[in-house]
């Protein structure tokens, strides 16, 4: 569910900007000071929206819309190109979106929900409320870019351009561009593609670069931060189980976890996945060492089924299992960190048997999903993990870019990365949403352009092509207001 307060701060808000703008445009000795206040800053106020319209920007709209005519003309080409193919392509994956969310109902198989390329964007419950900033950042810059795009090929398709604004919807910003309609009616239908299509473009565009960005930024803060050293670590939380004294702090570098070497957060990542899918490793002691360590103890069976022999009391004894010639379940309550710190790891007594010393293969006896990990972050003292390891990701931040001068921040590669992402896939999101053929959206105008530049011969009467129109339009929006309801439905109410 969305939490309480966040509604209530939203529609608080909302509730007293509406009251104030009511209140002054129905006072007698108010009412003109203001709404000249509002037409002389181009701000406009109604439930849930509110927006501002100005012409400062128009000259250099101008500007780009006459800049270099052939390579624009080439570059809005293109872009017609992809947008078609876009509007196409959004019906087939909102399909395919809309099914899955249904399976997932039907199911209730809560993993299919990663698997969904489109997902409702809730702030503050699917969405952190740290990451709100770089959220909200992406949305505006990736709504701009998508506006300057409609903006220049409307001054390239000579259609005059009134001016640029920035709304805001519940809590959503965005950007405009204001046209002049008659221009926009009396161009052909490949003009008006153009312009329609040049959003889209421009957000793929930006996408594009943002994942080129992302990609070469190793190469790009080479002279400030190296890589394929380790993770280092940028926060680790209060509640996080790598919190304590012999835990994991900030500027720590990790460089294996168990026998799995890290030099990135992609290998610390996928270390864990590994770890928590597979069995519980085990560590090679001598025996001689083993018999010394170990102390008698009562033997019982948790729920799981799975073997416990030490004090629950204990905070530095693990129970661990082990087999010899004669018996293949035997138990003992050892002194975690003796027995782990410098032992080699293994799976079976076979991977002991050195220099023909008796060693046994020792093995963490605990509960299922529980995992004892060993974290190496020289040059402090191994840090000994117990819980699931997906609590480390969770509760853990870390960054592949280690500075090279003490006085650089830790924060700003993974500040760059992490924008770099929203930017890829919000940008992404509205190239794919407003593809649609839906009414209010550009796929709406991409639409109704493309079938007079295509049908004109095959259906003759204007009416009936609007009835297609009208029709596909119909069965595009239904398809996307079924996605946001149900994703909306998935996200909240489960």
């Amino acid at each position: 569910m969305i939490p309480i307060p966040v509604v209530v701060c939203v529609l608080g808000g909302w509730c007293a900007i509406y009251l104030a703008d009511t209140l002054l445009k129905s006072s007698s000795s108010l009412k003109a000071s203001y709404e000249d206040w509002l037409l002389t800053y181009g701000l406009s106020v109604s439930p849930f929206h509110m927006r501002w319209q100005t012409a400062l920007f128009n000259r250099q709209f101008y500007n780009w819309g006459r800049w270099k005519p052939r390579f624009l003309y080439l570059w809005f080409s293109i872009g017609m190109v992809f947008g078609i193919a876009a509007m196409f392509g959004s019906v087939i994956l909102l399909g395919k979106t809309l099914m899955q969310t249904l399976t997932q109902m039907l199911t209730e198989a809560p993993k299919a929900q990663n698997d969904r390329m489109l997902q409702v964007v809730v702030p503050g419950v699917n969405l952190p409320v740290s990451q709100l900033t770089y959220f909200f950042s992406a949305i505006l810059i990736s709504g701009v870019i998508h506006e300057v795009g409609h903006g220049v090929a409307a001054i390239r398709e000579q259609v005059r351009f009134n001016g640029f604004g920035i709304f805001i919807f519940i809590v959503y910003p965005g950007a405009f561009v204001d046209l002049f309609t008659t221009h926009l009616q009396v161009i052909s239908p490949v003009q008006q593609l153009r312009i329609f299509c040049a959003g889209v473009w421009h957000n793929f565009v930006l996408g594009v670069a943002s994942l080129t960005v992302l990609f070469l930024l190793p190469a790009i803060l080479f002279p400030f931060y190296y890589t394929g050293v380790g993770a280092l670590i940028t926060e680790v939380t209060e509640d996080s189980p790598a919190n304590g004294p012999r835990g994991l702090f900030v500027g720590d570098l990790v460089t294996s976890l168990q026998d799995c070497p890290v030099y990135s957060v992609e290998d610390w990542n996928s270390c864990l996945g590994d770890l928590s899918q597979k069995s519980q490793i085990g560590y090679c002691i001598n025996a001689a060492t083993l018999q010394q360590l170990s102390f008698p103890a009562r033997v019982y069976r948790r729920l799981d089924g799975t073997v416990e022999c030490c004090s629950n009391n204990s905070l530095t004894d693990i129970c661990f299992s082990y087999s010899n010639n004669l018996d293949s379940h035997l138990y003992a309550c050892l002194p975690a960190r003796k027995v782990i710190e410098a032992s080699q790891v293994c799976r079976t007594n076979m991977d002991c048997q050195k220099d023909f010393v008796p060693s046994l293969c020792v093995t963490p006896s605990l509960e299922n999903q529980t995992r004892l990990i060993r974290v190496k972050h020289p040059p402090h003292i191994d840090m000994l993990f117990v819980g699931h390891p997906m609590h480390l990701q969770y509760t853990v931040s870390l960054s592949s870019f280690v500075p090279r001068h003490n006085f650089l921040s830790i924060d700003l590669p993974v500040v760059i990365e992490t924008f770099c992402k929203y930017l890829i896939s919000l940008s992404g999101a509205l190239a794919v949403i407003n593809a649609v053929p839906c009414f209010a959206l550009d796929g709406q105008w991409i639409l109704n352009s493309f079938l007079e530049a295509t049908l004109s011969s095959l259906i003759v009467e204007k009416q009936n092509r609007e009835l297609v129109g009208f029709l596909i339009l119909l069965a595009g929006s239904a398809l996307l207001a079924a996605n946001v309801a149900l994703g909306l439905w998935m996200v909240t109410a489960r």
